[in-house]
């Protein structure tokens, strides 16, 4: 039954990041945001393997998914610390999470929930292919937003990780445990025994 138990919570936690990482992935490809792209696919990859060995007991699966937890916190830690500005790192400054290849920000930076978006006409400060806007009003920051993503990605990914222990460790003691040759001596099957001699009987004949 614990068994049991934990590869269905790891199930219902594997599925909760797969929505929340498919989530996630919708909105960064709608503000350009290649880093967080290409991270959050490679998420998706791992956390199917996970779901995949949960269902097909292959303890290795699991493993291999509760490395990837580990950096996958890493990541969204990175990403917190980005949006808050800690240390060096600047939004105005470093665009990492394009590459440096484009200007775009946060989906949410506009989008945000009752943001009010102004453009700016004939600005110097836009360079080619792009506007200058101010945006206001907003309810909560996109800041705030993306740190509150990262934070529930690396909730979820912390629960995944204890879980994905425990279970791969329940997997591998039962594959331990198990004896193929004897494996029959645990339902009390006894081979049947061969006779270490002959038995003589006598023979009689009629007279």
């Amino acid at each position: 039954m614990g068994k049991c138990d934990g590869r269905c919570t790891l199930l219902v936690i594997c599925s909760l990041q797969l929505v929340a990482a498919l989530q996630r992935q919708v909105f960064d490809f709608l503000g350009y945001q290649w880093a967080p792209i290409l991270a959050n696919f490679l998420h998706i990859m791992a956390v199917i393997l996970g779901m995949f060995g949960t269902v097909q007991f292959r303890f290795r699966y699991l493993i291999f998914y509760a490395v990837w937890l580990v950096v996958w916190v890493g990541w969204n830690s990175f990403i917190i610390c980005f949006y808050l500005e800690v240390g060096n790192l600047s939004q105005d400054r470093d665009f990492l999470m394009t590459f440096n290849t484009s200007l775009h920000r946060s989906w949410w930076m506009e989008h945000g929930p009752g943001c009010l978006v102004t453009p700016v006409l004939d600005s110097r400060m836009a360079p080619d292919d792009h506007h200058v806007i101010t945006v206001s009003g907003c309810l909560l920051d996109y800041q705030y937003i993306e740190v509150l993503s990262s934070a529930i990605q690396i909730l979820l990914a912390l629960f995944g990780f204890v879980y994905a222990c425990y279970v791969s460790k329940v997997f591998q003691d039962d594959e331990d445990s198990f004896d193929f040759i004897g494996g029959f001596d645990s339902y009390g099957y006894q081979p049947p025994q061969k006779s270490s001699h002959l038995q003589l009987q006598p023979l009689y004949t009629a007279g």
